[in-house]
């Protein structure tokens, strides 16, 4: 079975930056085991997989260990893969997932995501996450994924994070997002996985339906301007709805090609 397989840069207007997702579209899914090891043959931090269902698309995310309830950047990707790759009509994509509806808008060069709000609320930092933190942030909150806020950029730059101990722990298929106020945006981030492939991902979407709404609090802005602060680095377009998050981002095609499977 050959099928077409495309790699995207996602959050980013140019290459080898933002963060890297696969995209395959299928006419019918194949088996969930089949799904996982492509991922895992991928090695990239997402790989999303899409089918046609009338005018709009069912949508999945694989990581190289398990399926995911959502993602920001593969979503991004997929929509790219189908509307300048793949030239499907219109302006508004459409996608049936784990997390319910999501909406893709297609404003020039960048696709918005439409994304349900994840607000955190304070909780007590595990110990088994403060044993891996070299500094302690000032806030802790949680939605899906557990908010270390520190007080500055700088703490989100510098910050040692030992991976042999926050390993021990199992938050799928959530992780840990550590943000601060933003030196020349409205606010930045980094993301951490225990237990994945990809410990640090460059760009986490989804992570924004909870800094969305906790930062639009904490600043009073509903528009807000995000950096992730990984190596390969993102940018996000923000807007807090309410019960959605708007995400926008830019995306790059890295490479068209085709995925031969045997079943």
């Amino acid at each position: 079975m050959q099928l077409p397989l495309y790699q995207i840069d996602a959050f980013t207007d140019r290459l080898f930056a933002g963060n890297p997702a696969c995209v395959m579209p299928l006419e019918h899914w194949l088996p969930d085991e089949v799904l996982l090891k492509i991922a895992q043959e991928n090695a990239v931090a997402e790989t999303a997989f899409f089918i046609p269902e009338g005018d709009d698309f069912a949508l999945r995310w694989f990581t190289p260990e398990i399926e995911m309830d959502l993602c920001g950047h593969a979503t991004l990707a997929t929509a790219h893969v189908i509307h300048t790759i793949l030239q499907h009509p219109g302006d508004v994509l459409r996608f049936h997932s784990r997390s319910g509806l999501l909406k893709v808008n297609v404003e020039g060069a960048r696709y918005v995501l439409e994304f349900p709000a994840r607000p955190p609320v304070p909780v007590e930092l595990p110990e088994s996450i403060r044993l891996a933190l070299d500094r302690m942030p000032v806030a802790v909150l949680q939605s899906r994924d557990y908010v270390l806020v520190y007080a500055s950029e700088e703490d989100i730059r510098e910050i040692q994070i030992d991976r042999q101990v926050l390993d021990r722990i199992n938050l799928d298929p959530g992780g840990v997002v550590i943000t601060a106020p933003g030196s020349d945006c409205d606010f930045v981030s980094r993301f951490f996985t225990p237990q994945a492939s990809i410990f640090e991902d460059p760009v986490t979407g989804s992570a924004h339906c909870s800094l969305i709404p906790y930062w639009s609090g904490q600043l009073g802005k509903k528009e807000l301007l995000a950096r992730q602060l990984s190596d390969r680095g993102g940018t996000l377009y923000c807007a807090d709805q309410g019960t959605i998050v708007k995400i926008g981002g830019e995306a790059m095609t890295y490479f068209t090609g085709t995925c031969r499977v045997n079943l």
